[in-house]
């Protein structure tokens, strides 16, 4: 079975960064710090009042999917966290607490790698509690006017996914691949957001996606032939791998990480969280298991995934029949 850890991990030491809010164009100073086991990811809001402003990383905390994936709780939010989330759940943290002194996480270049690389920096550290995944049984599948998502099972997190633009540059893109640390690292990190330059014009003139430039995303030229962008694009097919990269990250919001193959067409944030509320819903079709070092299985209670955070506690074992 591809790239199972049996063990929970944090990072080694902190790692900060900084850089400008995609929206508010204001400068985000971000500080990602270890955690102890069964903690999840959790963001503070450093800048707040420390009674508002913790928010878990999980789907019962989402609080909108416009440009980009928003958590929030008791009036608190942070917003644009998926690069963040997918850099982490393709490095294998599953525990950390991440300090932001503003309401989104910074954009950087508008891809993963930053966090990637701080990631590496810090170095991971395994730790003493074991690691649980939810298992796809059957098949899940959402449909939203053009945009299909299907998850069946699948022996480790594989994604396939598909987009579709009436342009001469984009045209139809596929990708599918395994994730993994090294594949996403190579292959998927890297790309870019992305948009057409009048709707970034047309963001700017409401207020929105001030911190957004040549810098931060391909910006594609009026005529649909080509991109405004003088490095080129990174990857020849950066546009389906961006959206993959939107993907792993707005998934991990589920609590676990996932065992099943994904299938997107036309997807975006909203229907990444829609999909996550369809998996929810459907308890029979998947199941909580732990890897031992000796081989075995345990299938654990489900109860608490439905709304709320995992609780901050490690499951009770039960042995798989």
């Amino acid at each position: 079975m591809p790239h199972i850890i049996a063990y929970q991990h944090t990072i080694q030491k902190p790692v900060s960064c900084c850089g400008a809010g995609l929206h508010s164009g204001k400068a985000a100073h971000l500080t990602i710090k270890p955690a102890p086991p069964a903690n999840g990811i959790t963001f503070y809001r450093t800048d707040l009042p420390t009674k508002s402003r913790k928010i878990k990383a999980h789907i019962g905390m989402v609080s909108g999917t416009h440009l980009a994936t928003t958590i929030g709780y008791n009036g608190t939010r942070v917003s644009t966290v998926e690069h963040l989330l997918a850099a982490l759940h393709s490095s294998g943290i599953d525990n950390v607490d991440i300090e932001v002194d503003s309401a989104e996480v910074p954009i950087m270049d508008g891809s993963a790698e930053p966090f990637i690389k701080l990631i590496k920096q810090a170095g991971i550290k395994r730790q003493p509690y074991l690691r649980t995944y939810l298992r796809i049984k059957r098949p899940i599948s959402y449909r939203s006017g053009a945009t299909t998502i299907r998850i069946e099972p699948h022996d480790g997190f594989k994604v396939s996914a598909k987009i579709r633009f009436n342009d001469s540059l984009i045209k139809t893109q596929s990708f599918s691949n395994e994730i993994s640390t090294e594949q996403f690292t190579r292959d998927i990190s890297r790309a870019r957001t992305f948009g057409y330059v009048e709707e970034v014009e047309e963001l700017w003139a409401n207020g929105l996606a001030l911190g957004s430039s040549l810098a931060n995303v391909i910006a594609i030229h009026w005529n649909r032939k080509s991109i405004l962008n003088e490095d080129g694009l990174r990857y020849d097919d950066e546009f389906i791998r961006h959206k993959v990269l939107d993907l792993v990250g707005d998934l991990s919001l589920i609590g676990y990480p996932l065992l099943g193959h994904v299938h997107a067409l036309k997807a975006g944030h909203a229907q990444h969280i829609a999909f996550l509320k369809e998996i929810t819903e459907h308890p029979d079709c998947w199941e909580l298991i732990q890897f031992g070092a000796d081989g075995y299985q345990a299938v654990l209670d489900r109860k608490n995934l439905i709304v709320q955070p995992p609780k901050v506690t490690q499951p009770t074992l039960v042995m798989a029949s």
